[in-house]
């Protein structure tokens, strides 16, 4: 009885791994079917590119890359040349000697110059926000606008991060060990942890629509392989941020953040917001680091936003050089 117990749970362990490096494999082949490689004058740098129309870099968030990026472009990439690149680190892109957020932002810049795109909206998400702000502020001339979703800002209290409970940790412990198997069967036996993790309530997600846990299972599905995005994750650990001149910032900004991010980006964003004199910011009452839930607001806040972002580029006159002295109250909702 013990014997065939033990061959049952050997079985069921090589069917696992079986179902596993199938995974694997098909993440692999989905990578190298979108993934390119710019030679630019900061480095090689890896980005994909969907959708046509007006062009629009996305920015991704912690373990991300190219793909992350490209998940989250769908949602606002109508009309669209949706450029994502992978930040220092993640999957095919080197990390340099000076791994910095302003050389990152440097090297968008690079990567716009490959492609002959003279200026862009901007959309980053959580941990691509600290290279989208430096971008914006070291290149303005390159970006028609800004959007940051559930952004990593700088605000005095420092509380960016993961949730200190058990699950999180836990989650934690295995990305470090870069522990691509275990971190797979976590996403089939244990979704509560997984989602935790990323910043999300999980009775939101529990209770979400079909659609936007599918959502969730793309964002949880696009970490793997871990073993390619460990050295961007160790870049994000790394990465000190201090406060910016936000003042500076003449072009239109969105920040959209959560009451529930179990990340706590609620408290930078609303520090950022406050910095940047005609930033809209949004809150959203739930739906966590992911905004679970809230597509359709979220979409409906950023198709407007840009919407009035095309109209202030296409009248650059007098009337701006007026209005961009003038200071406005961030929108709250």
């Amino acid at each position: 009885m013990i014997v065939g117990a033990t061959l049952a749970g050997v079985a069921i362990g090589v069917l696992s791994f079986a179902s596993y490096r199938r995974d694997i494999a098909a993440a692999r082949a989905r990578l190298a079917e979108k993934s390119r490689m710019a030679p630019t004058a900061a480095g090689p740098i890896e980005y994909g590119e969907e959708g046509a129309g007006e062009p629009l870099l996305l920015i991704h968030g912690a373990g991300g890359g190219f793909d992350q990026g490209l998940i989250i472009g769908r949602d606002f990439g109508d009309g669209h040349r949706v450029i994502a690149p992978s930040r220092f680190g993640y999957l095919k892109t080197p990390v340099p000697e000076d791994a910095s957020p302003a050389a990152q932002a440097d090297a968008h810049a690079a990567l716009l110059d490959y492609l002959g795109v003279a200026r862009t909206v901007v959309i980053a998400a959580s941990a691509g926000g600290p290279s989208a702000v430096e971008l914006a502020l070291r290149h303005p001339d390159r970006v028609a606008a800004l959007v940051l979703l559930v952004p990593r800002t700088y605000d005095p209290t420092q509380s960016v991060g993961p949730d200190e409970s058990f699950e999180s940790q836990l989650v934690l412990r295995l990305i470090e060990g870069s522990a691509d198997f275990l971190y797979w069967a976590m996403t089939k036996v244990a979704r509560r942890s997984i989602v935790r993790f990323l910043g999300v309530p999980p009775e939101v997600e529990a209770g979400a629509a079909e659609a936007e846990r599918a959502k969730v299972t793309d964002i949880m599905r696009s970490v793997l392989p871990l073993s390619d995005r460990m050295a961007g994750l160790a870049v994000d650990g790394a990465a000190v941020l201090s406060p910016w001149p936000l003042n500076r910032l003449k072009m239109p900004v969105l920040i959209v953040s959560a009451e529930d991010d179990l990340f706590g980006t609620l408290p930078g964003s609303r520090f950022t917001a406050e910095q940047i004199p005609q930033a809209e910011f949004h809150i959203l009452g739930s739906g966590g680091h992911l905004m679970v839930g809230q597509g359709d607001q979220v979409n409906r806040w950023v198709a407007d936003f840009l919407g009035r972002a095309k109209m202030r580029e296409c009248s650059l006159t007098a009337v701006e050089i007026v209005d961009a002295g003038q200071p406005s109250e961030p929108v709250l909702a």
